[in-house]
């Protein structure tokens, strides 16, 4: 029966995307074929396999020391704020980023980065057949940030015509950062952290073959990353260490407001219509939670956390699914868990065109634009990366 529902799920997304196609006559179906298969053996591998549990537990253990390391620092500075007994989300989730972001710079500054991105994204363009500009940035905003890829690219924006740019910005909205990883990996199994930093890689080309098809002439599928400017080491500490720590107070901040915005709204109609407003999206949401291989009984609380997820970011809604994990089955879990794992939500168009704009105002506009276009193909890519995960679970 899952395989059935599974194979539902995979037509009403390659449905939706088509219906917001821009060129159907050009969707190029073997590629699209080869890297859902690819999805599917990769899936197969992280979660059901031995050879995947040690590669997940070498990947998750490697943050888990990186998480050690970063408390030795939280701990000097802030040892005797925290409660005893207690785990402040801010100390314990946030601020590791700083140390983690450290670490990113050190690769970048060493050129360690730089060859890798191009490395596996000129693998990545014999697979989807794309361009090598766009399978870089689809690796490097798995990297590096879904604001920071575009300063790497940013000799050829004002190059791209608005199709190519669509791509690039949606790659950069359905991938999550490395330096956020570590922050996931506190509030949901690290294995599908893994799978779907994995498989939304893919999950992206795919959508965007479909919504957004084109060819990109051999003349004009030219990479060309632009080099950071010249600083000295510790110059260049003390730049991502600040970068770091804004990229901790920004999600605090705005895990602040949003998770207020919610009570008091989920308040208000709970006075007024004694239902509350997560409830009312759970059952808008849900059958998209049952196309994704969620049991009906379990459908509209998993509704209402990807919901959550879209209006408002993805830490919010793992905070939820922390509060009632137990009540879903552990098949459940995992689905709900790869779907939280990207950057879909509304704030993103927001960051990805303020992004642009702040390197090219005219392509930020563009961006702008198509920003519901870029959130709908990234909310499409979570689904079908959790469809996906549904087959082997």
């Amino acid at each position: 029966m899952k395989y059935i529902i599974a194979i539902i799920g995979l037509l009403v997304v390659f449905g939706l995307a088509f219906i917001a196609s821009n060129n159907k006559k050009n969707i190029k179906i073997k590629p699209i074929i080869l890297m859902v298969i690819i999805q599917v053996i990769l899936a197969a591998l992280l979660l059901n396999t031995k050879f995947g549990l040690v590669l997940v537990k070498g990947f998750a253990d490697v943050f888990s020391k990186l998480l050690e390391y970063a408390a030795s620092g939280i701990s000097f500075v802030f040892g005797g704020l925290a409660n005893k007994g207690e785990m402040s989300f801010f100390l314990n989730v946030l601020l590791p980023i700083v140390f983690i972001s450290v670490l990113i710079g050190i690769f970048q500054h060493f050129k360690i980065l730089p060859i890798i991105m191009k490395a596996i994204g000129l693998l990545l363009s014999k697979v989807n057949g794309m361009g090598k500009l766009e399978s870089y940035n689809a690796v490097a905003s798995a990297i590096v940030g879904q604001s920071e890829v575009f300063i790497t690219v940013k000799k050829q924006l004002g190059l791209l015509p608005a199709h190519r740019l669509y791509t690039l910005c949606a790659s950069a909205m359905s991938t999550v950062s490395m330096s956020i990883v570590g922050a996931y990996m506190t509030m949901i199994e690290p294995r599908y952290v893994v799978t779907a930093l994995v498989i939304n890689l893919f999950g992206g080309f795919i959508i965007s073959s479909i919504i957004n098809p084109y060819t990109v002439p051999e003349d004009e599928d030219i990479l060309i990353i632009q080099d950071e400017e010249k600083q000295s080491f510790f110059e260049m500490l003390g730049e991502y260490i600040m970068d770091g720590f804004k990229v901790a107070v920004i999600v605090g901040a705005m895990l602040i407001g949003f998770v207020a915005l919610m009570a008091g709204i989920n308040n208000v109609f709970d006075m007024v219509f004694g239902i509350s407003f997560q409830e009312i999206l759970g059952y808008i949401f849900s059958p998209f939670a049952f196309i994704m291989g969620v049991p009906f009984s379990e459908a509209v609380q998993a509704g209402g956390i990807m919901a959550t997820k879209l209006v408002t970011n993805e830490f919010v809604a793992m905070m939820d699914l922390a509060k009632i994990q137990e009540s879903f089955s552990p098949r459940t879990l995992g689905i709900i868990s790869v779907f939280l794992v990207s950057f879909a939500n509304f704030s993103s168009i927001g960051i990805v065109a303020g992004a642009v704009k702040s390197l090219n105002e005219k392509k930020g506009n563009t961006v702008a634009r198509f920003g519901l276009k870029l959130l709908f193909g990234a909310t499409l890519v979570s689904v079908l990366s959790s469809v996906i995960v549904s087959i082997v679970l």
